[in-house]
This record gives C-alpha cells, structure tokens and sequence, in this order.
C-alpha cells in the first residue's frame, strides 16, 4: 500500500474541538490566531518554537509580537481550556462508570537558570552510578486515562501545572512538592465534576512512588480512591484492637511489603489482559493499615509476586490504595481487584506521554523568557498534544489503528502519534500518495513540482534550523 489513508474525519474532530474552547477567547482574532498556531504545530517539521510556527504559516514578514503576547500577556486562558477540556472527555465516560486519572511529574531541561521555575534537579539521564544534576523545570500532570479497547489505553493531559522547587525561586508561580500539586489536582477535579453534575462519578488516582506520602493519604479528597507504588521497607501499622484505648491511634506494627512477599502463602492467581496480552499473576492483599502521621486513612497492602527466568527479572511491586468502610464498619477494597491492578499497569501510559511531548512535539522548545510565558508555552504543548489525541481517538477509537504505508511493517495494534500525526498532515495537503524520488528517468519530474510547492515552507522552515 503506497498511501496514507485520507477521510476528513480527523480535521471534523479537531476543528468541532477548537469551535468548543471558542468561548473562552475575549477576541476573535486572538482565537484565530490560536487555530493557526494549532495547524502550525502539525505543519512545522523542526523544533516547534514560535518564530519555527510562524514561518511554516509563512508569516515571515510581519511583527510576531501579537502571536507571543498569546503566552506573556495570558492571552491563552489555560485555566479555561482545561475545564472545557475535561468537560469534552466526560461524554466518553457516563456516570455510573469509573472516571481513571493518573497523576505523575516531569522535567524540561533548560539552558539557563533565569527562566521561571528553573533550578537543579536530577539528571534521570545520568547513569544510576554516576548521578548528575541539570537544570530543569518541573512540572505536575495529572491525565485522563481513555477507556480500554483490547487492553489498551491512553494517557490524555487534562491539567499541566508547575510544580517548582523552592531552591528554584520562581517569582509568579508558588514552590510547591508533587503530593501538593496532585491534591491541587484533585480537588479541582473533584469540584470541576460537581459543576458539571457528576457529583456521584467514582473517580480512580493511579501514581507511582513519589505520590505515596502521608500528607497525600492524610489530605485525599472524600469520594477519590488513591492506588500508589509503595516502597518495599514502607513503615505500615495494624489498626487499634477494639478494647483498645480511645486515644489509642495505631495498633502493633505490620510487616512491611518486602516480609510480606517473602512469605509463600497466601497468594493468589490473577489473569489480566494487558496490551493485548495475557498477564498471569500472583497477587497477596493485606490489611487494613495506617501509616505514621495519617491514623484515620485506612489502607490495603497490595503485592504482586515477582518473576524469575532465563534473561528476563520483574520485581515484587508492592502498592497502597484507601480503604472503604460499610455500614458495618468493616474495610474492603474500594473496588474489585482485577480493576484496579488492570488500570494500575496502565500506569505506564503518562511515560509514554510524556515521550511523545518530549521527543516528537518539542513540549518546552519554545524560547520564552518571561515569567508567565515560560510556564504558559509548556501548557499550551501540553494542551495541543490532548486536542490531536482526543481527535484521533474520536475518529479512530484506540484499537482501530489505520494501515501504514510499508510493506516491512503491518502497524500495531494501537495506533502511535506518529500514525496521528502524519494522517493530520494528509488530510491538510491532501498529497498522500507516495511517489518515488529517484527515478531512473525524468518522465514525472514536473508532476511532483506541485507538492513540493506546497510544502516548501514548512521544508525551508526546518532546513534553517
């Protein structure tokens, strides 16, 4: 198959996307000029910088200062964008079903440390012997989990917030941790699903390790159940007996997750479907617990056994998720447990997000240095990245992966942003046929003059970079 499938339902998706956020533009023109930018991020081939936008729009010869005022004069109302945003991923998701969000922070690398929110954070590129520092922002996003199709699923960034070091002195955003920026997070979902009616929507946090903290559990919005990745020496305490003491908060103290799975019984077999694939588990459930400093929020210890054989090792990962109580005042999971081990692999999704606003849509290219600016340009990549996601999963669902263009390679099961990206690109040029360059003879020398003409702005625009 030598095209790119063409069918117009993508730009359908996206431009009723952009007609929906229209309402929170003061002017006309600004909003135009938003649209614009929106194409120029699937036109531009180099880094995605906003002089790179505007010469793949060929706006070479005017005054670029009203498109940057977008970001330093707040002209791009973020705040407003993710409410319509979240609002939009709610007819994927009724009521009566389980809203997932995962919850994970990032870093974007600077060249200096006057940007807002700039200062020294590990190097995650540094070996493990040898670690480095660099000087990176840090940032807090919390994104909707799709639906599962087959397995799969997909991280959609719903809210994109700073989350700076107090070393980093940032002088228009607060220092905050990423526990206080997941419960921010949180509580703006919690009171953004009761504005819009869902007051009763069972709503699933899934986080790694950095998110497991007593601030966290003590501090977690009523109604919002909390899976996180704990550590293998995590201090856990049984609750106070029933003759106990009323003042009495914590009862003897429990083993920690590395006793529990060293202890061969108990465990039971659990099959999953992951990825379009089967996962055959050994899964152990302890408690109820309390942590240290968080009496009142009961938890259940969650252990996956580990695997061993020839060339391949996973370790045992232990996880904490609140309790629930019932009428009776008893504890139990607050949802089945192939539920929450299902969306807990699908964890991994936000690394995969994060990949792909990193090395393929230039999320913290741009070369802003004012204080708002800095923060709004990562925002505003973030939040293009969802509008091209939420597009193709409308048009495509997740499964439902278009075929590609070679022979050597049948596609994958899901589709990738790559796959996205250049389906956007043919639906905008239209030229989807792939012609071959060199030809032994000149006979269609001329034929191909009017696609490169069409695409010499944004070639031209990369080749200067």
């Amino acid at each position: 198959m030598s095209t790119i499938p063409q069918s117009g339902q993508l730009l359908k998706e996206l431009f009723e996307l952009l007609e929906n956020h229209r309402g929170i533009f003061k002017q006309e023109r600004t909003y135009q000029r938003v649209v614009a930018l929106v194409l120029a991020e699937l036109f531009v081939f180099a880094r995605h910088t906003v002089t790179q936008l505007l010469m793949s729009l060929g706006q070479t010869d005017q005054d670029w200062s009203a498109w940057y005022r977008l970001f330093s004069a707040k002209r791009f109302n973020y705040e407003r964008a993710r409410e319509v945003l979240l609002a939009e991923s709610l007819q994927h998701v009724s009521e009566d079903e389980l809203y997932v969000v995962v919850g994970d922070s990032t870093q974007t690398p600077r060249s200096s440390r006057k940007i807002e929110g700039s200062g020294w954070l590990r190097n995650l590129r540094t070996p493990p012997f040898m670690l480095g520092v660099h000087a990176a922002q840090r940032w807090f996003n919390g994104s909707w989990l799709m639906p599962a199709e087959g397995g799969y699923s997909r991280a959609l960034p719903l809210y994109w917030s700073p989350a700076f070091t107090p070393k980093s002195k940032p002088m228009t955003h607060p220092p905050m941790s990423e526990s206080q920026a997941a419960l921010q997070f949180l509580n703006w979902l919690k009171s953004q699903l009761q504005r819009l009616g869902r007051t009763q929507q069972a709503l699933l946090m899934v986080a790694d390790g950095g998110f497991d903290t007593v601030d966290l559990w003590k501090n977690l919005p009523s109604g919002v159940i909390l899976m996180a990745r704990s550590a293998k020496n995590r201090a856990l305490y049984h609750r106070p007996v029933a003759d106990a003491h009323a003042s009495r908060q914590y009862g003897q103290r429990a083993d920690t997750p590395h006793q529990v799975w060293q202890d061969r019984r108990g465990w039971q077999k659990l099959t999953l479907m992951v990825r379009g694939r089967e996962r055959r588990l050994h899964v152990k459930v302890k408690g109820p617990f309390v942590r240290r400093g968080a009496a009142h929020a009961g938890l259940f210890l969650i252990v996956v056994r580990g695997k061993r054989r020839p060339g391949y090792q996973r370790d045992p990962l232990p996880f904490l998720v609140n309790a629930v109580q019932d009428e009776h005042a008893n504890y139990h999971l607050p949802l089945p447990l192939e539920t929450l081990l299902f969306w807990m692999w699908q964890r991994w999704e936000i690394e995969v997000c994060h990949r792909e606003l990193k090395s393929n849509f230039g999320l913290g290219s741009k070369q802003c240095w004012h204080p708002h600016a800095a923060v709004l340009s990562v925002q505003w990549s973030a939040w293009v990245y969802s509008l091209l996601l939420l597009a193709g999963y409308r048009a495509w669902g997740l499964s439902r992966a278009p075929d590609v263009p070679t022979r050597w390679w049948r596609g994958s099961h899901r589709w990738s942003l790559n796959t996205l990206w250049r389906a956007f690109r043919a639906e905008l040029w239209g030229e989807h046929d792939f012609h071959p360059l060199c030809t032994p003879t000149p006979y269609d020398w001329g034929q191909k003059e009017a696609t490169l003409m069409a695409l010499r702005n944004a070639v031209f625009a990369s080749a200067r970079s």
